[in-house]
């Protein structure tokens, strides 16, 4: 039996980690962003991993992983822009950014548990590229959604649409950690 509900567990803390990181070093300007902004840094990464996918040479040195965990980590902050909305100034401290964070990522693992119980964790025969393509097709709804003003006839908002591409994108990591026997480092 796959231990989905820790490697998910894992995988959030490293993008947790990461996130604390970054908030102690730049602080919350975050903030500011308004969320076609959030909703654009999270499609320049998943576009980032399309063409690594395809493309035999690339010219930065970072990989799919780090691109998986901006999208997981952009879109957590997408979802904490929308519980919040968008300020002028940075108001965050790290220690609530990072309970926002975990309460995000909490509410979004319960949507993944239900899922998969529903689909069997189907995604498990999926390709990382098929992963990579379900989550630019979020990407695009999402940006429709944002040009209608956030108004739907018959679809699901955006917050679920953020919901899914972390939980598409912690699969996709889930898929490369296996295929590459990575472990990811014990937090403390």
């Amino acid at each position: 039996m796959n231990d989905t509900s820790g490697q998910y567990d894992t995988i959030i803390q490293e993008c947790r980690n990461l996130f604390g990181k970054k908030m102690k070093d730049y602080g919350s300007a975050w903030r500011i962003l308004r969320l076609p902004s959030l909703t654009d840094q999270i499609f320049i990464k998943a576009q980032r991993i399309r063409g690594l996918q395809e493309n035999e040479v690339q010219k930065i040195d970072e990989d799919e992983r780090s691109e998986f965990i901006g999208i997981i980590n952009y879109s957590i902050m997408a979802l904490i822009q929308l519980e919040k909305g968008v300020v002028e100034q940075p108001d965050l401290s790290t220690k609530k950014a990072l309970e926002l964070f975990d309460k995000h990522s909490a509410q979004t693992k319960r949507l993944m548990e239900d899922k998969n119980h529903d689909y069997g964790e189907a995604w498990r025969d999926m390709r990382v590229s098929s992963l990579t393509d379900l989550i630019l097709q979020k990407l695009l709804r999402v940006k429709q959604i944002e040009d209608n003003q956030g108004k739907t006839l018959v679809s699901e908002g955006i917050d679920a649409n953020y919901q899914d591409m972390v939980n598409y994108a912690v699969f996709a990591l889930i898929h490369l950690n296996a295929n590459s026997k990575y472990q990811a480092p014990n937090s403390k």
